[in-house]
Formats: C-alpha cells, sequence, structure tokens
C-alpha cells in the first residue's frame, strides 16, 4: 500500500465569492522509499497538493489517504496524532524559532506532543544532518543552508513516514540547494520515508524518482526517472 493516495482529488475555494479551483481531478501514490518532485509554474497547485497531502486541508471531492488512512472526517486530536504519527513538513522559509537554540528547536515537536526523550532524539536528528557541533547556537548564528537542515531535523526527529517538502531549496544558492536535495534523497533511501518535494528547479527534480508536472490544478504527467 502507498503510504500517500490521492484519489480523483479536485479542490476549490471560495475568493470574494468567485469559486477558484486549485486541483483538479489528481490521482497520485508515492510509495515508501520514493523521492518525488512537484514541478510546475507558480499558482499550478503544488502546495496545495502538499497541503492535502499532510491533512493541513481537506479535498473538495475525492480521497486522500496517509498510511491508508482516510483524513476527511477525522476530527482535530485524531488529525493531530496522524500528523504528529506519520507527517514531517519542511517549508522554503525554515520557520525557527529565533529565541530558540537549535536543539531547542529541533526537539520541539516532541515536547509538544509529551513524547519523553525529546533531547537525545533531537541530538540524534542533528547527527544525521550533520550539525550536532552547532546545537547551542541560536538560529540567527547560521547559515540560509544550516537553517535548512536544521527545519530538515526538526521534520525528521519523530521519524515520519511521509515527509512533504515546499520549495526547500527557493532561498537558497545552487551549491547549498544540491546538498539539500541530496540530503531530502538519502532521507527517503536510507530512512524509507516517502519524499514529496515542491520545486521550480528542474535541476533538482531531476535528482528525483519521479516528476509529476502540475498544470492548472491537472497532473500533465508523470516522469519517472
Amino acid at each position: 500500500m502507498p503510504l500517500l493516495t490521492l484519489d480523483h482529488v479536485s479542490k476549490t475555494y471560495r475568493t470574494n465569492g468567485a469559486a477558484v479551483t486549485a486541483l483538479r481531478d489528481v490521482s497520485l501514490a508515492v510509495e515508501a522509499g520514493r523521492f518525488v518532485a512537484l514541478a510546475g509554474r507558480s499558482g499550478c497547485g503544488k502546495t496545495t497538493l502538499l497541503n492535502l497531502a499532510g491533512a493541513m486541508d481537506f479535498p473538495s471531492s475525492g480521497e486522500v489517504l496517509i498510511d491508508g488512512v482516510t483524513t476527511t472526517g477525522l476530527g482535530d486530536a485524531a488529525l493531530t496524532r496522524l500528523r504528529r504519527a506519520h507527517v514531517g513538513f519542511i517549508f522554503q522559509l525554515f520557520h525557527l524559532l529565533p529565541t530558540l537554540s537549535v536543539v531547542e528547536n529541533v526537539e520541539l515537536p516532541l515536547l509538544l506532543a509529551g513524547r519523553s526523550g525529546a533531547r537525545g532524539a533531537a541530538l540524534e536528528s542533528l547527527r544525521w544532518v550533520e550539525l550536532e557541533d552547532l546545537a547551542g547556537r541560536m538560529p540567527h548564528q547560521l547559515s540560509g543552508g544550516q537553517m535548512q537542515r536544521v527545519a530538515i531535523a526538526r521534520a525528521l526527529v519523530h521519524s515520519p513516514k511521509l515527509l512533504l517538502a515546499d520549495e526547500p531549496i527557493g532561498n537558497l544558492d545552487t551549491a547549498t540547494g544540491s546538498t539539500v536535495v541530496a540530503l531530502l534523497r538519502r532521507i527517503a533511501r536510507e530512512r524509507g520515508a516517502a519524499v514529496l518535494m515542491a520545486t521550480h528547479s528542474m535541476e533538482s527534480a531531476a535528482a528525483c524518482d519521479a516528476i509529476v508536472r502540475l498544470r492548472d490544478g491537472r497532473i500533465e504527467e508523470i516522469e519517472p526517472r
């Protein structure tokens, strides 16, 4: 069974009384250990698809399943448990809390979930992205690439089965971006996570196992690599 399934999913928003369809009849399956790129121009539906895939939003029609669990109809508590157990998020702007140290940022999801051993798990996650020596630093003391690797460590700290990355290299230079993409590929290979990355960079998309090309809210093509 795929870790993520979108089955004939559409999403329509209401904007100033007008209906705007962001996704149209999208079907997609992503299996464990696969690194998949979502490619297309701004406004093609990449971020909407990621939000649906991570149960941050819900389809207007169709069905989204995370590890076999349908997201539609779940209450807030069940959705929170589903995301905390199975999903990790990485964003273009990092979203590190400036008043917390590196290790405190990474351990925060576990503390919010009431899990024990948060500090040890955070340090292990930082070791995995090769930043354990910066655990005590503050975010403003890091480079952009280091901040994104800390954000990846935070996303990995609860060992998610599904990792969703929304333009994770958008604020990085080419060399640093390539390092981040290689790290995401390693996560899929070595940790067995399904990784779904939205990107404008076709060079980065070429490092993935498949490229899903979106246009006007529809899947135009799925290109295996």
